[in-house]
């Protein structure tokens, strides 16, 4: 399916990404260039929820009703009428990556983590709860001009009392998602453009694949040739892996065993996100980053419904 016809939802955001769809209708993003949670109402409005420093990057909302958010520390930003607006390395006043808490109904902001058993964080990227009510996250990690780090995907609770790496190193981790039964974990690399399976025993308990056929422990599913991106994922009530695409602009479905199922294409190069809301889940909201858009479009398949909303 190409150029779908599509309602635009919300103009002038900058650089959304993380859309969770509330009950009211409305969809909380984060802006990440404007370092804001923002409520976008099925109006057109934007309504700024709160101020964060660092990077804003993901978001969910956890057992509590609390919205839980990933922040990468911060971006430097490149700008122009041709491309529009996109993130360029690490921010010269980068703050360090962290996991966040923001109560929706008081607007106060607890800092989490800050590191894992392993070290520092330095750019959370993406989360997903599961059904016990802990979540996973990817944590990116940073650009600068000569160097990268390397990545890792942790677990944690919800109270501050228990995080741990479970998969790593892993190329620049992104979009992380859940199969409906809960029991894999899907997690797709930014730059390789490669989509993993990883087969869970419990709640953070990844059942490692051994070396040499897997280097990090997950199973490897599918990846896309030409120069293409991973970014954000959300899984299908089939199961299937709808991936936002960047570089190409796109929604790319991948089935479990790796057939691309179908691709929805956009004018976006950095069609970041998507997540599906509605009676019946068949809302698909995307978002277009670099164009400052959210955009609600029809789907084909009934989106998987997330362990908590709110």
């Amino acid at each position: 399916m190409n150029n779908p016809a599509y309602q635009v939802v919300n103009r002038g955001l900058r650089f959304p990404e993380g859309p969770v769809v509330m009950d009211d209708g409305s969809v909380i993003v984060v802006e990440i260039e404007r370092r804001t949670i923002t409520r976008c109402h099925p109006d057109g409005r934007n309504e700024i929820v709160a101020q964060l420093d660092g990077g804003p990057n993901g978001a969910a909302i956890g057992p509590d009703g609390a919205l839980y958010i990933c922040n990468n520390g911060g971006f430097d930003w490149y700008e122009s009428p041709e491309t529009g607006l996109r993130p360029h390395g690490q921010a010269q006043d980068y703050s360090g990556g962290r996991i966040e808490r923001l109560d929706l109904a008081t607007g106060v902001l607890t800092v989490l983590y800050t590191a894992s058993d392993k070290g520092p964080l330095k750019g959370p990227n993406d989360l997903v709860f599961d059904d016990h009510g802990g979540f996973y996250f990817t944590d990116h990690g940073k650009m600068r001009p000569r160097e990268m780090d390397r990545g890792a995907v942790c677990y944690a609770r919800i109270d501050g009392s228990f995080i741990q790496e479970v998969i790593g190193p892993i190329h620049s981790p992104n979009g992380i998602g859940l199969s409906p039964d809960g029991r894999t974990l899907w997690v797709v690399e930014t730059f390789t453009c490669r989509l993993w399976r990883f087969d869970l025993d419990g709640p953070g308990q990844i059942r490692r694949q051994p070396w040499p056929q897997s280097p990090n422990g997950g199973r490897f599913v599918a990846n896309l040739s030409g120069y293409r991106g991973f970014d954000s994922l959300a899984v299908d009530a089939d199961g299937n892996i709808c991936i936002a695409t960047i570089y190409e602009g796109a929604i790319t479905v991948i089935s479990p065993a790796g057939e691309v199922l179908e691709v929805v294409s956009f004018e976006d190069p950095f069609c970041t996100n998507i997540a599906f809301g509605g009676p019946d889940m068949r809302d698909a909201y995307i978002t277009l980053s670099a164009t400052g858009q959210l955009v609600r479009m029809p789907w084909s398949r009934p989106g998987l419904r997330l362990a908590f909303n709110a």
